[in-house]
C-alpha cells in the first residue's frame, strides 16, 4: 500500500539544472572521465595560441597570511602543495579505514593485494633505473611506481557486469597500498634539506592530535586547526607538505561513541515521541518539542558515525570532482610544438616511464601475485580468474595523478619534466586501453555472476 506520509518535496526550478550534474556524479566512472577531460583540455591549451596565458596563469604569485606570517607561492605550487594535501588526507583516511575494518583488516584478505602492490612498485622502479642508467635522470625512479585509483576504477566501472565485484575490491586495496608506498617514497627520498625546528613543531602538533584522539575529542574543528598548523610546519620543514595530510588522517577517531544496537534503540524511542496528532496545525509547544527531538536525533546520528567516515564522505566529492581535476588541468599540459611526439617519447626519461608503467606494472603485479598464490599464503578472490588478474595488472599501469605529482618532485628542469609528462600520459593511455580490452574479453568469456 502506498504510504502518503512520505510525499516528495516540491520541485524547485534549480533542480532541473542540477539533476544532470548530480546524475553524472553518481556514476562510478565519472571522476575518471572528468580527469581525462581535464588532461585533454590541458594539452589543448598548452599547444594552442593560449599556451602563454595557460603557463603564465600557473606562475601567478599567490600570497596568504598576515604580518610576518605569510606564504608566497606560484599558483601551481598552491595546487600541488595545498590542494593535494587534502587529496593525501583522503588517501590516509581510506587507508586507515581499510586497515581497521576493510579489505586490509585480516591477513588472509590483505596478502594478495599487498604482494601485488609491492611487485607493482618494485619492478617498474627497477626497469626505469635500468633504462635510464648512466644518465642524470635516474632520480625519476619513483614516477612509474604509482597507480591512479580514480582512473583505474573508472575504467573498471565502464565494464559493468563483465567485471566481478571482488575484482574491484582487489584493485582498490592494491591501489591504496600502492599510494602508501608512493607516500613513503616521497617522504624519504623526495625531501629537501630539513629545517629541524619546523619539523619539531610539526611532529609536536601531530602528537597533540594523537592525544586528542586518545582523550575522545571528536570535534572536526579541533583536527582542522591542528591540520593547518601541521601543514605549514611541514611546508617550512623541507618534508613535502602533502605528507601532513596523511599524518593528520591517522589521528582522526575511527570508532563511534555508541554502537548500532544502542543507536537503533534510542532513535526509535525519540521517534515515537514526535507529536503528529493535531490535524489543523501544530501548536508552538508541539513545534518546540518536535524540533528538540529532531536535534537530539541529529546528535545521536553523529555519535553513531565515526569522524573518520564523516570526513571521508564530506571530502570525497571535493577531491574527485574539484581537487584532482584542477591538479590534472594544471599539471598535464605539455607543449609539443617544439618537438615531435617521437622525440618526446624516445627520451630516456619518457622511455623509462613507459617501460616502467606499461611493462613493469604487468610483470610486477603478476609475478608477485603468483608467488603469493604459489606459496599458499593467498588465494584468488571469488569470481576472479588469472585473466582478470592480468587485466588489472595492465590497468595498474595507469599512473597519471600520483605519477605526475612525483614527476614534479623529481625534475625541476621544465624540458625534462615535459618529457616525463609525455611518458606518463602515453603509458597511462596505453595501459588503460589494453587493460580495458583484456578485461572486456575475459569478462565476456567468464560471465561473472557477482558483477560491479
Amino acid at each position: 500500500m502506498k504510504n502518503d506520509s512520505f510525499r516528495p518535496l516540491e520541485a524547485r526550478p534549480v533542480d532541473g539544472l542540477l539533476r544532470p550534474i548530480q546524475e553524472f556524479m553518481k556514476l562510478e566512472a565519472s571522476s575518471g572521465i572528468l580527469l581525462i577531460g581535464m588532461a585533454v583540455l590541458a594539452m589543448i591549451l598548452a599547444n594552442s595560441p593560449l599556451s602563454s596565458a595557460y603557463f603564465q596563469l600557473l606562475e601567478i604569485p599567490v600570497t596568504v597570511g598576515f604580518g610576518a606570517l605569510t606564504i608566497a607561492k606560484p599558483l601551481l605550487l598552491w595546487i600541488n602543495d595545498g590542494l593535494m594535501a587534502l587529496f593525501f588526507f583522503l588517501v590516509g583516511l581510506e587507508l586507515k579505514r581499510e586497515v581497521l575494518t576493510g579489505e586490509l583488516s585480516t591477513p588472509k584478505d590483505a596478502i594478495l593485494p599487498i604482494f601485488a602492490a609491492i611487485g607493482g612498485m618494485f619492478v617498474p622502479a627497477a626497469l626505469y633505473v635500468l633504462v635510464t642508467g648512466g644518465t642524470p635522470f635516474t632520480s625519476g625512479w619513483g614516477i612509474p611506481m604509482a597507480t591512479d585509483i580514480a582512473f583505474a576504477l573508472g575504467i573498471l566501472a565502464l565494464l559493468g557486469t563483465r567485471a566481478p565485484v571482488s575484482l574491484k575490491i582487489f584493485l582498490t586495496a592494491m591501489a591504496i597500498i600502492d599510494d602508501l608506498g608512493a607516500i613513503l617514497v616521497i617522504a624519504i627520498f623526495y625531501t629537501s634539506k630539513l629545517n629541524f625546528i619546523a619539523l619539531g613543531v610539526g611532529m609536536s602538533t601531530w602528537v597533540v592530535a594523537l592525544i586528542g584522539n586518545a582523550l575522545g575529542i571528536r570535534k572536526t574543528s579541533f583536527y582542522v586547526l591542528l591540520g593547518i598548523v601541521l601543514w605549514v610546519a611541514f611546508l617550512k620543514s623541507g618534508v613535502h607538505a602533502t605528507i601532513a595530510g596523511v599524518l593528520l588522517a591517522l589521528t582522526i577517531p575511527a570508532r563511534p561513541r555508541i554502537n548500532v544496537a544502542s543507536f537503533k534503540e534510542q532513535a526509535l524511542a525519540f521517534l515515537s515521541s514526535i507529536q503528529t496528532d493535531k490535524k489543523d496545525g501544530e501548536t508552538k509547544e508541539m513545534q518546540s518539542n518536535n524540533h528538540d527531538v529532531v536535534h537530539t536525533l541529529e546528535v545521536l546520528s553523529k555519535d553513531a558515525e565515526t569522524p573518520l567516515i564523516r570526513m571521508e564522505h564530506s571530502l570525497h566529492g571535493w577531491v574527485a570532482f574539484f581537487i584532482m581535476p584542477v591538479f590534472a588541468l594544471a599539471n598535464s599540459g605539455v607543449d609539443l610544438r617544439s618537438m615531435s611526439i617521437l622525440d618526446a617519447l624516445v627520451h630516456p626519461v619518457a622511455l623509462g616511464i613507459i617501460v616502467g608503467l606499461f611493462i613493469g606494472k604487468q610483470l610486477g603485479v603478476v609475478l608477485f601475485s603468483w608467488a603469493a598464490l604459489r606459496t599458499g599464503w593467498a588465494s584468488l578472490p571469488r569470481g576472479v580468474t588469472w585473466g582478470h588478474l592480468y587485466g588489472v595488472a595492465v590497468l595498474s599501469g595507469v599512473g597519471f595523478t600520483m605519477s605526475l605529482f612525483i614527476g614534479g618532485l623529481s625534475f625541476s628542469d621544465p624540458e625534462i619534466l615535459a618529457r616525463a609528462k609525455s611518458g606518463i600520459l602515453f603509458a597511462s593511455i596505453l595501459a588503460g586501453l589494453l587493460g580495458y580490452s583484456i578485461l572486456r574479453w575475459v569478462g565476456g568469456k567468464s560471465n561473472p555472476t557477482d558483477s560491479v
